[in-house]
């Protein structure tokens, strides 16, 4: 009964279209290309800033539209992105009407788990860890680890993925997690100590091929002016180059693949 209800969920419009008659830029003709990636937002819960208040006492712009323009502007940064690369792109944000049976879908099949960054010097996917846990005075004492983590998505349902694939033929499935922005007295999860004066944002991410296999994940950070509180100046700038540092690991994750 559940597998239906996922089947339902994410494919139960695969025979409607949207009657939308605005003109999406997006809407071209696909490349040749031997990849084609589906791009998944971050769920609006999400989305940690520390920078919010300066953005609306210069733009006036309330926490949800900041919210919306971060998480769409960073999907628009990677589908430029992924296009350099040559990858065909289905960005989920183009039309969050179209697609919203389809987020919905995917995140109730999602799950986060906090696990240490991985070395994309030698990227291995993260693996589950086991709490180390002692007896100390009777009482039971679980270790503290230090190493930095991240938010990683695990697939509840390993079979979401492959049904995306087989709806719309993306063999390449980029989850973006969470976003963070931090303000210049702090950092973020791969540093400790004061900040330095920098703001940063971080963005967690995951990256599955459409057999559901972990091929990339981790974080990418950007620093960027403390008095900068324009959200298209820091979409256009800072968006894109951690958008290209996520898309050349992708591209380095395949080149890996068996």
């Amino acid at each position: 009964m559940k597998n239906l209800f996922l089947y339902l969920i994410l494919f139960g419009a695969l025979t409607l279209k949207a009657q939308n008659t605005t003109i999406n830029l997006k809407e071209k003709p696909e490349q040749s290309a031997t990849h084609k990636v589906m791009l998944i937002p971050f769920e609006p819960r999400l989305y940690l800033s520390e920078i919010d208040h300066n953005i609306n006492a210069e733009t006036k712009l309330t926490a949800k539209e900041i919210r919306y323009k971060f998480r769409d502007g960073l999907n628009e940064q990677l589908y430029k992105a992924c296009k350099n690369a040559k990858y065909n792109v289905l960005d989920l944000m183009e039309d969050t009407v179209k697609y919203k049976k389809d987020i919905e879908g995917i995140y109730q099949y999602l799950s986060y788990e906090f696990q240490k960054i991985p070395d994309q010097r030698n990227y291995q996917p993260p693996k589950k860890e086991k709490d180390q846990k002692k007896i100390e005075k009777g009482q039971l004492n679980v270790e503290s680890n230090s190493d930095a983590r991240f938010m990683n998505a695990k697939l509840t349902n390993g079979k979401v993925v492959p049904l995306l694939y087989a709806k719309y033929k993306t063999d390449l499935f980029v989850f973006i997690n969470q976003m963070e922005i931090k303000s210049g007295s702090s950092n973020g999860p791969s540093e400790i100590g004061e900040g330095n004066g920098k703001r940063k944002i971080i963005v967690h991410y995951t990256v599955y091929t459409h057999d559901a296999k972990e091929i990339n994940s981790g974080i990418a950070e950007e620093e960027f002016e403390a008095n900068l509180n324009n959200p298209k100046k820091i979409i256009d700038k800072h968006f894109a180059k951690i958008s290209n540092l996520i898309v050349q690991r992708i591209v380095k994750g395949l080149s890996l693949v068996k």
